[in-house]
């Protein structure tokens, strides 16, 4: 039996009691389905050593190692992931394009007399979707963007009005990673294709007929690209600026920015490559304020002597429609509550 999803709600609320994705750790790894739990029917080495076989000997004796370990595996998992499990229980189960390894594990689950349906076309079918939906056609969304200097506390921003309702996309939180050239966090970044999956499932859950909030980026977070459909909604978005004190910013980026400035060996690998474009005169400079741990001193240089500059050179590079201009005083929590409560007001006129 196969599940015929053709449009990316039919993947969301597929109405599933689970979905499983049988696919190697590796494949599951890079993305699936938001949701999918991994029971793999070949590891990352089975996958690769039944490939090598199809391709350097026979189809033939591939096909029947590769079954012999696919029920192996599929032995395993009922005996103890899925042993709890009544007789109610309804699987969707998906491969890399809806063959054997999805078809042999569901075929047997209803053997078994669970109601398990496989993915036509498997995960290559929900993957084309996700396509389609950032690289084809044009986000049905009204972006606004929260733009200002490194420092003006524009994610906390984007928290706080999350907490009141707003539609906020927090791009920087899907990508994990801060956006700057100190902005690495640990555990590094989801892959692409993850990175995809989880903005379009949570472009999935917005109100076409309500503004959605993004903070500014470049086309790049860290590794990750943005894809083309939400850089181009992003282009053509009114801003929301916010403007602030050096010495309110300095303040925030030594708070927001506290595990880099703890390690001065990790900081000063991060800023070494800035030579090529600050100079050595200025790199020297953060190298010795980092030696004496004068972090608002460092955070300051940081902010008028880099990312400013850097702000200033891509601003010269668009055309930006600022629809509402906002000066905070302290960044601190009630000057911040402030500033949401404001943008808030605006985004609901923009509802209207």
């Amino acid at each position: 039996m196969f599940y015929a999803a053709q449009t990316l709600s039919e993947f969301f609320n597929h109405g599933f009691s689970t979905v499983i994705d049988v696919r190697s750790p590796a494949e599951f790894e890079e993305d699936r389905v938001p949701g999918a739990i991994s029971l793999p029917v070949l590891d990352n080495e089975e996958r690769a050593r039944v490939g090598t076989l199809y391709k350097q000997q026979s189809p033939f004796d591939a096909r029947k190692i590769g079954a012999a370990l696919v029920f192996q595996n599929a032995a395993r998992h009922i005996e103890g992931p899925l042993a709890a499990h009544d007789r109610d229980w309804k699987p969707l189960v998906y491969c890399w394009r809806g063959g054997q390894r999805s078809g042999s594990f569901g075929w047997l689950l209803r053997e078994i007399g669970w109601r398990a349906e496989v993915v036509e076309g498997g995960y290559r079918s929900f993957r084309r979707l996700v396509n389609a939906a950032l690289y084809t056609d044009p986000l049905p969304y009204k972006l606004v963007q929260l733009g200002g200097y490194t420092g003006t506390a524009k994610t906390e921003i984007l928290h706080r009005l999350i907490s009141q309702g707003v539609q906020v996309l927090d791009l920087e939180g899907l990508a994990h990673h801060r956006g700057s050239l100190l902005g690495a966090l640990d555990g590094g970044q989801p892959s692409q294709r993850w990175f995809e999956t989880t903005l379009v499932q949570q472009l999935f859950a917005f109100d076409p007929a309500r503004p959605v909030l993004v903070e500014a980026e470049s086309s790049k977070i860290g590794v990750l690209n943005l894809p083309p459909s939400l850089w181009e909604a992003m282009k053509q978005a009114p801003w929301i600026d916010i403007s602030a004190p050096i010495s309110a910013r300095s303040q925030y980026l030594a708070q927001a920015y506290e595990d880099v400035l703890a390690d001065g060996t990790r900081l000063r690998d991060r800023l070494s490559p800035l030579r090529m474009h600050r100079g050595h005169a200025l790199v020297d400079h953060w190298e010795d304020l980092i030696a004496s741990g004068d972090r608002l001193a460092l955070c300051q240089s940081l902010a008028q002597d880099h990312y400013d500059k850097a702000y200033d050179k891509s601003m010269r590079a668009i055309t930006r429609d600022v629809a509402l201009r906002l000066v905070a005083e302290d960044l601190q929590g009630e000057d911040l509550d402030r500033l949401a409560v404001q943008i808030a007001d605006h985004l609901q006129r923009m509802s209207i």
